[in-house]
């Protein structure tokens, strides 16, 4: 747990060994934790510690297509229809890496970035209505939801383009729900190497979040700890004239008030 500027570890707290566990422990488990730590001083200085992904593998990693209204229209612009619907697709659990991990090309020559705000499912959400379900809802995590266009569109599930290792960056840390009033009014932005490419808000969004657990949750179900990436804004640079992509070296920034930031290093393939 993060306590002003350092860490209080929960090793202590033997029914808790892992995130997953806290995340399905509910509201008895932070009950638990907020009397732990309100009696401990932190241990660790967070400048000294290495975050690392702040959850271990969910069962699922889910991600919207096209869910800004301007995203949409550059999508139009590039042959991309509008989709008619919710427009969701997977990111292999294997692709997920720590905030300032460095991301890993791998065989792809069209790199690109997409800051989003990703959500923790907390409780099993099955036939969840838009006005239930936000109390299903654990905390919220900045996402770069990194894609591999060449690759993307080798299958039109966009899995393989979406899922190639590190290109899941997620963090720095998870914000329980109790501390974001309203998830869909916080500012949204993406830097690479300091040059602002994406700057938007969450109440841009096509669908909102509610509706996005809504429409998920009629089809198949929820799980503790389950990502939801909920769409990234305008300015990818696939969509730019010429395309600009990432190249090894380059910083990618990833903000989202109230959460905090992610950055991580391009490196060599």
């Amino acid at each position: 747990m993060l306590k002003d500027d350092g860490i209080v570890p929960l090793a202590e707290l033997h029914d808790y060994p892992t995130m997953l566990s806290i995340v399905a422990g509910g509201e008895t488990a932070l009950g638990h934790i907020a009397t732990f730590v309100a009696s401990r001083t932190p241990s660790i200085p967070l400048s000294d510690a290495q975050l690392v992904c702040p959850i271990e593998r969910p069962g699922k990693f889910l991600a919207i297509g096209m869910n800004y209204r301007k995203h949409a229209e550059e999508g139009e612009r590039h042959g991309i229809p509008a989709p008619k619907q919710q427009l969701w697709f997977n990111k292999q659990t294997t692709c997920l890496s720590g905030p300032f991990d460095p991301i890993d090309p791998g065989v792809t020559e069209k790199l690109d970035y997409e800051v989003e705000l990703g959500v923790i499912v907390g409780t099993t959400a099955k036939g969840v209505t838009a006005s239930a379900a936000r109390s299903h809802v654990f905390g919220y995590v900045v996402v770069n939801d990194v894609s591999a266009r060449d690759w993307q569109f080798h299958s039109p599930t966009f899995t393989v383009g979406k899922s190639f290792d590190t290109h899941g960056p997620i963090g720095p840390w998870i914000v329980t729900a109790d501390e974001i009033a309203d998830p869909h009014d916080l500012r949204i932005r993406c830097l690479v190497n300091g040059e602002v490419r994406q700057d938007s808000n969450s109440n841009e969004l096509i669908y909102n979040i509610w509706e996005q657990i809504a429409y998920l949750s009629t089809a198949f179900t929820l799980e503790p700890g389950d990502i939801l990436a909920t769409g990234t804004p305008e300015g990818v640079g696939v969509a730019m004239d010429p395309p600009r992509f990432l190249k090894p070296g380059d910083v990618v920034r990833c903000e989202v008030d109230k959460i905090g930031a992610i950055e991580n290093v391009v490196s060599a393939p």
